[in-house]
């Protein structure tokens, strides 16, 4: 099964920043015909628009969509009680007993397919 990078959220995010930048162009296409888009639809407004809309953009490309990401393989077991968590260093039981060495975790494959 192929995933992609981005989930339905991005892309929603992302047409609303083509919206804007479309309403930022067309803003400084259109703006008032007397006075040639020098006007403040022509160079304020659109300008404006335009930052918006690339903001919008970058935020719908950074954003993590829970949606989007696999998990990686088996859920971890939950930890019992008096047991070191595998990544946690040994040097003794934080209760005075005798330490318990850290068990090894298995790698999980990748979620991709290379092709």
């Amino acid at each position: 099964m192929q995933q992609f990078a981005f989930g339905p959220k991005n892309y929603r995010i992302m047409w609303v920043g083509l919206a804007l930048l479309a309403a930022g162009f067309i803003t400084m296409m259109f703006g008032d015909k007397a006075n040639y888009g020098e006007d403040f639809v022509g160079i304020t407004l659109g300008p404006i628009l335009l930052i918006a809309g690339f903001a919008v953009e970058f935020y719908a490309i950074l954003l993590r969509d829970p949606a989007a990401v696999v998990s990686g393989g088996a859920a971890a077991a939950p930890a019992t009680p008096g047991t070191i968590p595998s990544a946690a260093p040994v040097t003794g039981s934080p209760l005075g007993g005798p330490a318990t060495p850290p068990t090894a975790v298995p790698a999980a494959a990748p979620a991709y397919k290379r092709l």
